[in-house]
């Protein structure tokens, strides 16, 4: 079951080869991050949420991010989702999203807003 309060993370470093590929996938003229981009952070977010809190099935209504300061590449990054509302009547569970850095500075926070088919079941 799902419950107010439950939480999942993931953490991760980028390093400099990834802001060169994040660079040649962005197009022929942009330049290496010196800073991990919101994309990349905001993709830590998807994957907990599509894989493990809520967890396979979770389809995306509403995310807002805000980014606090740049994530510095080469260090570990925690990210975090913590279910704060459960909706079951209407299929819906509010979580917050938070990133941090190793030693706890925080980079980024914002809200998720899911559709899962069974809120009840976890």
């Amino acid at each position: 079951m799902f419950e107010v309060g439950q939480r999942d993370e993931i953490k991760r470093s980028y390093t400099l080869s990834d802001m060169q590929g994040f660079a040649a996938l962005a197009g022929p003229n942009a330049s290496t991050p010196d800073a991990v981009p919101g994309p990349l952070i905001g993709g830590l977010f998807s994957y907990l949420l599509g894989v493990k809190l809520p967890g396979r099935g979770t389809n995306y209504l509403k995310q807002s991010l805000e980014f606090l300061q740049p994530a510095p590449v080469g260090e570990e990054l925690t990210a975090s989702v913590t279910i704060t509302r459960l909706r079951p009547e209407k299929h819906l569970v509010d979580l917050e999203t938070i990133c941090e850095t190793s030693d706890g500075t925080r980079i980024c926070q914002g809200r998720a807003l899911v559709y899962v088919e069974d809120v009840g079941k976890g």
